[in-house]
């Protein structure tokens, strides 16, 4: 039996793209808090509409985005409204070259944790990272239901169950057009399609009018599992008056309409022929259901078996094929103990590691480190995936490494083997046709997605002054006649770095940093109690600053200045080790920068003896 059905069904990685272990060490956690500050000290950024509603009294509600601003990933938002508040996604995003050693990073839940009896629930659009990443840690110091698809759920499940705290959560499943009581809210549910299933919008329905976020999603008419968007709903809601529009700005930048995935399954028709008798490697989001679907159904088709590789790959197949969101006939999966009994030509091997994660399945294969598959000029590889940005680098090293073995690598975009998720600017203008909101709030994406987003509103005739360009940490207010951006709230950046809770902050960042770019050199000296003699060094031990065996003249230098320095200081200057320490600092400093003009962290030690 497969790997994939015996698996216990545990889950992890970035719009499931990991294959990592886990540090064995604890999470470290920095937070960057501000307190709420209303805006009083300048006139609100206010967007008003001269058609005014006729009632100007209505509860008004406010969004809170803590996330999925001006970045890409670690989405959440708050709404909030009289003493009720509910959560829209908690996700996580990949720390940058500015973070070394962080694991991941998510939103600061300060503001959430300050206002949690207020906190009626969480409501989730889909199952990638970037919008339950998050979560886990957010239900550690919180306690709400979450609602969302049962895809979703199946994928939320694997998160708690890691972090032990499963048995805590109240987890629901939502059908479309369904709707959740959130207080003086309610949340419908709208079906989306997007490159992971279950993926939901939301239409908020608030005393103030209806809030439609639509989550990420893409307009596909010809999805693999026939479950189209609602784009009746949209309209239905649109007509009846929507008061505000959220939308997903990723592909804003792009013309045109985002391309079907059915396109993949023709691109990989074509290359399971052109493969011959060569044993079929294919490298994709674990998430992307509907591809892994095509994949097997080519398998199927060309009488080749199954393998998957990857743990994050077999935890959301096993979630899918036991909800029904993956179909795969009988006999087709093989575990991957087995692939030795079979011929290349018969075999298809489905695995992680698409964006060149370094503890990934195909990255381990590539460096000649994987305990079961060995890269061969009898290998064909696909790269069913497009570099997240940033990964660049690193698919480029795997790909690399994979056609030094021999095989034949399939990974650039002319051979149509990946298609977004996300909308491009047609749909995201019919989006806006069909909903017709009075004001518009462009989400999910950098600054300069939000302003092509928010120019592509204006194309489709929404007044400049009815769109927000909003920024974490902003409360925006609306009472139905007027939105406008009233306080600032807590917000940031949690980093996460192992498997506790700790402090790794921008001084701990700073440090970090500093050891990578210019080494250490720790100066350890002895001093006999009571005299301050110097009884024992300098030693000077170097790491990461130069080769010793080849500078050991100038390290001799550095040891006589450290010396001629505290020989030269008074009896009572060798009892103050503070300050002595900061004169031994600087004289080494001094030297080693006039000597090869650099800048290592220096880590004086006095010890008495």
């Amino acid at each position: 039996m497969s790997s994939v059905n015996n698996h216990n069904n545990s889950h992890r990685g970035y719009q499931n793209t990991h294959d990592t272990t886990h540090k064995q060490k604890r999470y470290t956690v920095q937070r960057t808090r501000t307190d709420i500050i209303p805006v009083k000290q300048q006139a609100p950024k206010s967007i008003s509409n001269a058609n005014k509603l006729k009632d100007s009294h209505k509860t008004p509600v406010r969004i809170i985005p803590l996330g999925g601003l001006n970045e890409i990933g670690k989405n959440m938002t708050v709404f909030e409204c009289s003493n009720d508040m509910f959560i829209l996604d908690c996700g996580l995003a990949f720390p940058d070259a500015e973070m070394p050693g962080v694991d991941i990073v998510i939103p600061d839940f300060t503001y959430v944790e300050r206002n949690q009896e207020k906190l009626r629930g969480i409501v989730i659009t889909h199952g990638h990272e970037d919008h339950i990443g998050g979560l886990a840690y957010l239900l550690k110091k919180v306690n709400a239901p979450v609602y969302a698809s049962s895809m979703t759920i199946g994928l939320i499940k694997h998160k708690l169950e890691e972090h032990g705290i499963l048995n805590r959560v109240a987890l629901n499943v939502v059908e479309p057009r369904k709707h959740v009581k959130m207080g003086c809210m309610s949340v419908e549910f709208i079906k989306v399609t997007h490159s992971i299933p279950g993926a939901m919008a939301m239409a908020i329905h608030t005393p103030a009018g209806v809030i439609v976020h639509t989550g990420d999603f893409k307009i596909d008419h010809s999805p693999i599992d026939g479950e189209k968007i609602d784009l009746g709903r949209f309209g239905e809601l649109g007509n009846r008056g929507v008061l505000a529009l959220m939308a997903d700005s990723t592909n804003a930048e792009r013309a045109g309409y985002t391309q079907s995935e059915r396109k993949v399954g023709e691109s990989f028709e074509r290359l399971f022929t052109r493969a011959g008798n060569r044993r079929i490697i294919i490298a994709t989001f674990s998430s992307n259901i509907h591809r892994v679907q095509q994949i097997i159904n080519m398998a199927e088709k060309t009488k080749r078996k199954v393998a998957v590789l990857g743990r994050s790959m077999i935890n959301v197949m096993a979630t899918a094929m036991e909800l029904g969101y993956l179909n795969v006939p009988k006999n087709i999966l093989i575990d991957i103990e087995t692939v030795d009994m079979y011929p290349p030509e018969r075999l298809v091997l489905v695995t992680t590691g698409s964006q060149g994660e370094p503890m990934s399945a195909l990255t381990r294969m590539a460096m000649h480190d994987h305990n079961k598959i060995n890269i061969t000029p009898l290998d064909f590889i696909i790269l069913s995936a497009n570099p997240i940005p940033g990964n660049e680098k690193h698919v480029t090293k795997v790909v690399n490494e994979l056609l030094k073995s021999g095989a034949e690598v399939i990974y650039e975009s002319m051979y149509e083997v990946h298609v977004s998720g996300h909308a491009c600017q047609e749909e995201l203008k019919l989006i806006l046709a069909l909903t017709k909101p009075k004001f518009f709030i462009p989400v999910h994406g950098e600054y300069k997605h939000l302003i092509k987003h928010k120019k592509l509103a204006i194309e489709m005739g929404i007044p400049k002054e009815n769109i927000l360009l909003s920024s974490i940490g902003n409360v925006i207010e609306t009472d139905g006649t007027k939105l406008q951006i009233v306080a600032q709230a807590p917000s940031g950046r949690t980093l996460v770095d192992g498997l506790g809770v700790g402090d790794v902050g921008s001084i701990v960042l700073r440090d970090r940093k500093h050891l990578a770019e210019d080494g250490l050199i720790i100066v350890v000296v002895g001093l006999r109690r009571g005299t301050n003699e110097i009884v024992a060094g300098p030693e000077i031990i170097s790491r990461g600053f130069v080769y010793v065996r080849e500078s050991e003249e100038m390290l001799q230098q550095a040891k006589r200045i450290l010396y001629h320095k505290l020989k030269s200081c008074a009896p009572y200057e060798l009892r103050e080790w503070t300050s002595l320490k900061v004169k031994l600092r600087d004289a080494l400093f001094d030297f080693i920068f006039d000597k090869i003009k650099r800048t290592p962290m220096i880590l004086p030690i006095i010890m008495e003896i």
